[in-house]
C-alpha cells in the first residue's frame, strides 16, 4: 500500500489512540473549573463593591478610621516609649490632630463664607470681564452659520445657589459618621498592639505567622511614611501658594494657602480644583486678564515641580506607584465614596501592592527586558 507524504500506518495497536499531532491531546487554554472559578470570584467582587457603594454610611468612616489609625499608630507606640499609656496617647493624638484640622477648616472657611455670600456680585464680574470673548464667539457663529448650524450664540447661565445645598449635603459627614469615625480612630489606635498580636496568633503554622508579621509591619511603616512625607510636602505647597498669592496682590493668601495644603492631599483632582479657584477669585479680584491669572500660572508651576521632582524623588524611594495605577484607584474609589474616597485612594493603594506582594508573589519567569 503506497503511503503518501505526511501519512504514517496505523497498526492494530494504534486503533483508538489519537495521534501525536492531534488536536485532542492539546489542553484547553481555560478549563472549565477555572471558568466557574474566575465567575464566582467576579460575582462576589461585584457583592463586595455593591455593599461598599449602598452601606458607605458605615464602612466610610470605619475604613477612614482604620487607615488614618494605621498611620497614626507610629506616633502612639513614640509616646508609649516615653512612658505615655496607649490610650492616652491615642485621645492626646486624634485631639492634635483635630486641632489642626480645624484651625486649616477655619483659614479656608471664614473666606470661602464671604465669597458665597457675593456670588451675585462675582457673577456679574466675571460676565463683565467675559467680554474679551466676543471675537472668539462671534467667529464660532460664523463657523456655525458657514455649516448650516443654528445663528445663536451659545449661552452660558450663571451659577446658581441650588447647587450649594446638595454639594455640602454630599461632602459633609453627618454627625452620626463623625461619631463612628472618632470612636473607631481612637479605639483602633488604644488597641492595636493587641489586634496585631491576635492577626499574627490566629495562624497556626509558623510561617504564616511571620508573614502576617512582615505584611503588618510594612503596611504600618508604609502608610506612615506616606503620611508623614506627604503632609510636609502639602504643607510646602500651601506656604509656596500663599506666598505666590501674597506676591501677586490676591486678596487672604493665608486661606488660599491653607486650601492648596488640603487639596493637594486629594492626587490630581486637588491641584486642577486649586488652579480652577486661583483663576476664578484672580479674575474677580485684579481689572486684567492677565493679572488674574498670575497666581494660578504661578500655582501650576508650582505643582509641576511638586509632582515631577520633589514627590518622586521622596515617595518613590519607598514604594514606587504607576500613575495609572494611581488614576484608576482615584476615579474608582472618588466615585464609590466621593471625596474621602479621593484621599483614601493612595494609601488604599499602598495596602493592595503591599498583600499582592506578599500574598501573590512573582514566582514565574519573567519577560526579557525589552
Amino acid at each position: 500500500m503506497r503511503v503518501l507524504p505526511g501519512e504514517r500506518l496505523i497498526s492494530s495497536n494504534d486503533e483508538g489512540t489519537p495521534l501525536p499531532d492531534s488536536h485532542a491531546e492539546l489542553p484547553p487554554v481555560i478549563r472549565r473549573t477555572e471558568f466557574v472559578a474566575y465567575a464566582l470570584a467576579g460575582l462576589l467582587l461585584i457583592a463586595i463593591i455593591a455593599v461598599l457603594y449602598f452601606a458607605k454610611a458605615f464602612f466610610l468612616p470605619v475604613v477612614m478610621a482604620v487607615v488614618a489609625g494605621t498611620m497614626l499608630s507610629p506616633a502612639a507606640s513614640f509616646l508609649e516609649r516615653r512612658h505615655v499609656p496607649r490610650a492616652l496617647g491615642a485621645v492626646l493624638i486624634v485631639i492634635a490632630v483635630t486641632t489642626v484640622v480645624a484651625f486649616v477648616v477655619a483659614l479656608i472657611a471664614v473666606p470661602a463664607m464671604e465669597w458665597s455670600s457675593r456670588l451675585p456680585e462675582l457673577g456679574a464680574q466675571l460676565k463683565e470681564k467675559a467680554h474679551v470673548f466676543d471675537r472668539p464667539l462671534a467667529l464660532w457663529k460664523e463657523l456655525q452659520t458657514m455649516v448650516g448650524g443654528s445663528d445663536g450664540l451659545p449661552s452660558v447661565p450663571l451659577p446658581k445657589m441650588e447647587w450649594v445645598q446638595p454639594t455640602l449635603e454630599f461632602v459633609s459627614p453627618t454627625f452620626a459618621e463623625f461619631l463612628l469615625f472618632f470612636a473607631t480612630l481612637i479605639l483602633f489606635i488604644a488597641s492595636w498592639r493587641d489586634l496585631r498580636r491576635a492577626m499574627i496568633m490566629n495562624f497556626t503554622d509558623r510561617d504564616a505567622r511571620l508573614r502576617t508579621l512582615r505584611i503588618l509591619n510594612e503596611i504600618e511603616v508604609h502608610l506612615g511614611n506616606y503620611l508623614l512625607t506627604v503632609t510636609v510636602i502639602n504643607l510646602g505647597v500651601g506656604i509656596a501658594t500663599g506666598i505666590v498669592c501674597a506676591a501677586t496682590g490676591m486678596p487672604n493668601p493665608a486661606g488660599l494657602g491653607a486650601l492648596a495644603a488640603a487639596l493637594n492631599f486629594i492626587p490630581i483632582i486637588g491641584p486642577v480644583a486649586m488652579f480652577v479657584v486661583l483663576a476664578v477669585v484672580g479674575l474677580v479680584a485684579f481689572p486684567t486678564i492677565g493679572g488674574g491669572l498670575m497666581a494660578a500660572l504661578a500655582f501650576g508651576g508650582v505643582t509641576f515641580l511638586e509632582g515631577h521632582f520633589v514627590t518622586p524623588t521622596i515617595i518613590g524611594r519607598r514604594l514606587s506607584l504607576n500613575a495609572l495605577a494611581v488614576f484608576i484607584a482615584l476615579a474608582f474609589w472618588t466615585w464609590l465614596w466621593g471625596p474621602m474616597g479621593a484621599f483614601l485612594s493612595s494609601p488604599l493603594l499602598i495596602v493592595g501592592l503591599i498583600l499582592k506582594e506578599h500574598l501573590l508573589p512573582e514566582k514565574s519567569p519573567q519577560l526579557p527586558q525589552g
